[in-house]
């Protein structure tokens, strides 16, 4: 039985030498489905700050690299992250270029545009980001365990394709 950690590694590995699917090629799997459900259960939960809903779909071992070049390590610095209003968006898009599933192990990557508010570093600017999501089912649901996400140029947003979603 390999480890969530060798699993991983096997997925990032594989997904580096470019065998990555791209997303609408070939059928829709049932966990792909759910996946992508989560994903924008996930993006809603952000855009409204709803925590209640973001503990549904992230692991209580959750961890972001997040855009501003900071480790948040779990779930709990996020959401004081949230209620500080450092994490704040008027709005909220994601365009998921490529999922895959593999066992207990998901992956998603693609692009994102958010517009901080408030408190929120980069407040009233349009900032368009690149984002990897690594999911794992646990006891039967899936849940986000890894996000990483970093600015990018506008200019590179939009060169490869995908299927946006939300607003």
């Amino acid at each position: 039985m390999r480890t969530a950690k060798s699993a991983l590694l096997q997925l990032l590995l594989t997904l580096g030498a470019g065998v990555a699917l791209a997303q609408g090629q070939g059928p829709v799997s049932g966990e792909e489905a759910t996946v992508r459900s989560l994903e924008e259960r996930g993006r809603l939960g952000v855009l409204k700050r709803d925590t209640l809903a973001l503990e549904q779909v992230w692991s209580e071992h959750f961890m972001v690299n997040a855009p501003s070049n900071r480790v948040a390590p779990s779930r709990r610095v996020v959401f004081g992250l949230l209620g500080q209003g450092m994490i704040h968006y008027s709005s909220f898009e994601t365009t998921i270029e490529h999922l895959r599933v593999d066992g207990d192990i998901a992956i998603v990557m693609g692009g994102e545009t958010v517009r901080p508010t408030g408190k929120a570093p980069l407040a009233g600017q349009t900032v368009k980001r690149r984002f990897t999501h690594v999911w794992q089912k646990q006891n039967g649901s899936w849940l986000l365990v890894v996000r990483h996400a970093n600015v990018i140029s506008s200019r590179a947003v939009g060169q490869a394709g995908g299927t946006k979603v939300g607003r």
